[in-house]
């Protein structure tokens, strides 16, 4: 046979063996998608291979022509030979190389008890890279990632009222389902807040809590404390609260009301009548009030230290409460909290009486009145007292306490 026809009949063995392998190439996938009735999957590896026969049959084609332009294809005799060798498997971005697979993990959050943890954060992270799942634990506490690249993690978990918890570090490998081992959460402790304030500022929340007691919701009662252990006042609280009795409107009215019955009774008759005569009583009426005011329940307290203010006891035997309600005349709290002499009181209502000695018509003054006017004070405040321990809590508005525990 000539040498033309040799080679002839080469070209037509090697191309019959090309169509034969493509035949094979495509036909093993058709049959495997037929058997796997098209899962995901295999029709990724489809088109896989699809890509790979196309590449392969460009490169037979190529090689058969340059098979024509160049002459025979026999080996053996110095001639060049093309090879025929399949290219590397692409993946499914047309990339050669093998197609990455992935993992997943999955577990269980409990509570130390073995109660399972719920609606827990639970983070998957990995070590090497910036990268994170998160998802809720289920009413039965298990949770699973899926699709989760190969390599390495460690979980976090977070859950109301548990410490956080994480685990070791673990490796995930392609196709590989990893478990967390036992995830146990530990309660949280307890957390108490103290607002720790200033006695300044206590007394002061105080105060304003009294600025809202009134008998029958109309005549002021700021000078009772029916919380026992009230914080003692500072000098400017002292004053603040008796400038908030006197400035009071209804006090004011008391003062009006008392000049009117002198008018009436013709009282320090000096004074004489009419509207001149009702002015000076209203004037020396409102002079004894503030003298007497700030000078028993601010100046001298200020001075002393002691507490202007009426403390309800409320508890124990009537007797108990008697002795306490008609001791306060004469014993009152010191702002450590100690039993004194009232001197606040005594030299209060004296001074007032002796400063009175100014205003009052000539014919009503003296040593004598001032002393036998401040002895009937003393009888109206023991009754005062005693009023105020056993009715007047009972038709007080916005009480904030209930006495002595």
């Amino acid at each position: 046979m000539s040498a033309e026809g040799r080679g002839k009949m080469t070209a037509g063995r090697r191309i019959a063996i090309t169509l034969t392998g493509l035949v094979c190439v495509t036909g093993l996938p058709t049959v495997a998608v037929r058997a796997q009735d098209r899962i995901g999957p295999v029709a990724d590896n489809l088109a896989v291979n699809k890509l790979a026969v196309k590449t392969y049959f460009t490169g037979a084609a190529s090689m058969m022509v340059s098979t024509r332009e160049q002459g025979s294809l026999m080996s053996g005799d110095g001639r060049r030979q093309a090879s025929l060798a399949p290219p590397a498997a692409l993946d499914s971005h047309g990339q050669s190389g093998p197609v990455e697979a992935s993992g997943s993990v999955f577990g269980a959050v409990e509570a130390v008890d073995g109660a399972p943890v719920g609606d827990a954060r639970v983070t998957l992270t990995a070590t090497t890279a910036l990268q994170q799942q998160t998802l809720s634990s289920d009413v039965n506490g298990n949770f699973a990632f899926t699709q989760v690249p190969p390599g390495t993690y460690f979980v976090a978990v977070q859950a109301k009222g548990f410490l956080p918890y994480t685990s070791a570090s673990f490796t995930v490998a392609a196709r590989q389902a990893v478990e967390v081992p036992k995830i146990e959460l530990s309660i949280a402790p307890l957390k108490t807040e103290v607002v720790v304030r200033p006695t300044e500022v206590i007394a002061q929340m105080q105060i304003k809590a009294q600025e809202e007691q009134r008998v029958l919701a109309v005549f002021p009662n700021f000078y009772t404390s029916y919380i026992w252990n009230a914080a003692p006042l500072n000098t400017r609280q002292k004053f603040s609260l008796s400038t908030r009795d006197l400035l009071d409107p209804v006090t004011l009215v008391g003062v009006a009301a008392t000049a009117g019955l002198q008018q009436a009774n013709n009282s320090f008759a000096g004074y004489g009548q009419g509207a001149a005569g009702y002015g000076k009583r209203f004037a020396a009426a409102l002079a004894d009030d503030v003298t007497g005011s700030l000078l028993s329940q601010a100046v001298f307290p200020s001075i002393f230290h002691q507490d202007p203010r009426y403390f309800y006891q409320g508890s124990g035997s009537v007797k108990r409460r008697l002795i306490h309600a008609l001791s306060w005349v004469a014993v009152v709290r010191s702002d450590s909290g100690r039993p004194m002499p009232n001197y606040s009181y005594w030299l209060g209502g004296l001074t007032s009486g002796a400063l009175s000695n100014l205003y009052y018509p000539r014919a009503n003054r003296g040593v004598g009145l001032v002393f036998s006017n401040f002895a009937i004070d003393v009888g109206i405040r023991a009754g005062d007292t005693i009023f105020q321990e056993f009715v007047l809590k009972r038709i007080t508005t916005h009480v904030p306490g209930k006495g002595k525990p």
